[in-house]
């Protein structure tokens, strides 16, 4: 049951099958805290030799929640599932459409500055940088990918300026000083603050670096669990940057993978990697369990051009603001 409420805050449809002779209290309970966060489906199976209970279906009609009486086995109603499986998943909002297709128009050249460092994985890109790639193609302007070294030379071999420059948040200081104030810039995290999360959350969170402490501890909260480098960018930069920046004395911890079984209230800060392994409603959860304990929640982005001085900057693109 404990992993059945960790997975509730990355679903967008919970589809409870049951039948009317096992249907208890804790079919019920768990559809209370499914309601909590999620659209529900009930799915009362084995109807060719369960007896239908009415009582129990009026329970579920008065919780305001779809059900269904069908048989795997002849089959019976499982059409009309299938057409209310499609009726309630067309209601969901699940992801935003674009990333980037707000801030570009057709035809626009869109700058991507690409470090291949220790942390970039052999023959190929990462997948934020490839989904960015394709959101640029599918909204008919111009990707040009390029090394930070290279920038410079790129930009002064187009005709006119790019219409945005997106870097990787670690070389963001140098690509700021490069790129003219006049054309916009942000980098990779900071695209998928918006995405997946609540940009102006997110906003309100970096700024919450200039209060931080001596003793104040900082919760560097992944999504996934990849293999940690020497100089892993939760691990190790980013903690270094923002004593670097405060000149505190902060702790540090660190949490990994899809559950979050911290106690956020020991916390003065948490900063959130760019989710690209998880999905927006598994985001949002995690934001609002920190704004539930009112613990400001930033991400890795915004909290690295934070610490390199262009926060303003990287943030002024984006129409939330």
């Amino acid at each position: 049951m404990a992993r059945t409420k960790e997975v509730i805050h990355k679903i967008n449809l919970a589809i409870v099958v049951t039948t009317f002779s096992t249907f208890d209290k804790l079919e019920l309970d768990l559809i209370d805290e499914l309601k909590k966060s999620t659209d529900v489906i009930v799915v009362f199976n084995k109807n060719d030799i369960d007896v239908i209970d009415k009582e129990k279906e009026n329970t579920i009609k008065q919780k305001g929640i779809s059900f269904i009486s069908l048989s795997c086995t002849t089959g019976n109603n499982i059409e009309e599932l299938r057409k209310l499986l499609v009726q309630t998943g067309s209601k969901i909002h699940v992801e935003n459409s674009t990333i980037i297709g707000d801030l570009i128009k057709q035809g626009d050249v869109v700058m991507l500055v690409v470090p291949i460092d220790l942390g970039a994985p052999k023959g190929r890109l990462i997948l934020p940088q490839v989904q960015v790639i394709r959101d640029i193609l599918d909204n008919d302007a111009v990707a040009v990918t390029v090394k930070e070294r290279e920038l410079v030379h790129a930009m002064a071999e187009l005709k006119k300026p790019p219409a945005l420059v997106i870097c990787d948040s670690q070389v963001i200081l140098k690509v700021s000083g490069d790129v003219p104030d006049s054309i916009p810039l942000t980098t990779f995290s900071i695209l998928f603050s918006r995405l997946k999360g609540d940009f102006k959350e997110f906003v309100n969170g970096t700024r919450h670096i200039d209060k931080l402490k001596d003793g104040d501890r900082v919760l560097i909260m992944e999504a996934c669990t990849h293999h940690a480098q020497s100089d892993d960018i939760g691990r190790v930069k980013i903690p270094r940057w923002i004593r670097q920046y405060t000149g505190k004395n902060l702790e540090f911890d660190t949490v990994a993978g899809p559950y979050m079984d911290k106690d956020l209230l020991k916390y003065n800060l948490i900063i959130s990697c760019g989710a690209c392994m998880i999905n927006r409603k598994e985001m949002l959860s995690r934001i609002d369990s920190s704004r539930t304990v009112s613990i400001p929640i930033t991400n890795y982005g915004m909290a690295i051009s934070f610490t390199q001085g262009v926060f303003e900057r990287v943030v002024k693109p984006f129409k939330e603001l």
